[in-house]
């Protein structure tokens, strides 16, 4: 008869436990993947509102689960809408210029 001391099962047990919570399923992520899924084809059959509800509820999720990811884009989101305004004053740089040498051309055409 063999004698296994407590203190090694112990252990064992806890590098067990450390094993399957990292193997864990993600059930929110699975839950997101399904709902998106779900009113994506729910949209393609022509059930408009209720694949809309049910994509919005996986979008809901996968933002849930995603916090950090989202938190980021967050931050990020001030220096693209100053990257967009700059883009939108040159454009409008631009059309000012076009129109005003329309404006001469017409002027220069029509003497």
């Amino acid at each position: 008869m063999t004698v296994v001391p407590l203190t090694r099962m112990e252990n064992e047990a806890k590098d067990n436990r450390r094993i399957f919570e990292s193997e864990s399923t993600n059930w929110a992520r699975i839950a997101a993947a399904g709902s998106l899924v779900a009113g994506g084809i729910l949209l393609l059959t022509g059930n408009r509102r209720a694949g809309l509800l049910t994509a919005a509820s996986g979008t809901a999720l996968a933002l849930l689960d995603q916090q950090e990811t989202v938190k980021e884009w967050w931050n990020a989101l001030p220096g693209y809408i100053e990257n967009v305004q700059q883009v939108l004053g040159q454009v409008e740089e631009t059309v000012a210029e076009v129109a005003a040498q329309r404006e001469r051309l017409h002027r220069i055409l029509n003497k």
